[in-house]
């Protein structure tokens, strides 16, 4: 509320608009909260990623034997790096204690099963992004809908007034500018978001890629050995 008395609040914005105008601002402040919720647990999510790649490829790079890594980590749930990891060594692991006579296909059987945890955990990461996306594209359209009809409200309130009074005219256009205001607010950091997220998903599954190249590398040479 202004000073003197004449403006309007955003609640009485909101309390004085159409119930059509009404419905999309709950709609597009329901979505706004959304993303919010969205960004802050995908935050969370790749932060605890990062942390665990770290901590696994400190564990694989420090010397210590792939089969003792694999004994501990198979015991227990894993994602990420380490579930690409454990997939490859049970692979393998089948592959010999099956006592197979040829190697040819481990390899790729082994590269198969890393595309797939790949996958996977890329899946993982990209889950609810769409939402931000789709946010991100249609929030100021339906605010602009929501627009258009508040001021199609307005015209015919002032026709059937016969006012054009500036006093008459601003409050109705306040209100119907006001569903384009909370679009926008629903939409910018839905955008914003959204490239980050999609942005660090490309590093992570490069990062994942990256290791998978290179533990194919170091099983392909022992499956050369053992040949």
């Amino acid at each position: 509320m202004t000073g003197d008395g004449t403006g309007l609040s955003l609640i009485e914005l909101f309390a004085n608009a159409g119930w059509v105008v009404r419905i999309i601002m709950l709609g597009l402040i329901s979505c706004s909260v959304w993303v919010w919720a969205i960004a802050i647990d995908k935050m969370f999510l790749f932060s605890r990623t990062r942390r665990s790649m770290d901590r696994f490829e400190q564990a694989f790079w420090s010397g210590e034997s792939i089969e003792e890594l694999y004994r501990v980590l198979s015991a227990k749930p894993t994602q990420s790096m380490a579930a690409c990891f454990v997939a490859a060594m049970r692979e393998w692991k089948r592959s010999f204690e099956g006592h197979a006579r040829s190697f040819a296909g481990l390899q790729m059987r082994i590269e198969k099963v890393m595309n797939v945890s790949i996958a996977r955990e890329v899946e993982r990461l990209e889950r609810r992004l769409l939402v931000l996306a789709t946010v991100g594209s249609a929030g100021p359209f339906v605010g602009l809908f929501g627009t258009v009809w508040g001021i199609m409200t307005s015209f015919q309130s002032i026709a059937a007034s016969k006012n054009t009074s500036l006093a008459v005219v601003a409050p109705g256009i306040a209100e119907a500018l006001f569903a384009t205001a909370i679009g926008l607010i629903a939409a910018i950091p839905a955008t914003i978001f959204y490239n980050k997220f999609s942005s660090e998903v490309n590093r992570q599954a490069q990062r994942l890629e990256g290791f998978a190249d290179e533990f194919s590398a170091i099983l392909s040479r022992q499956i050369d050995e053992r040949g």
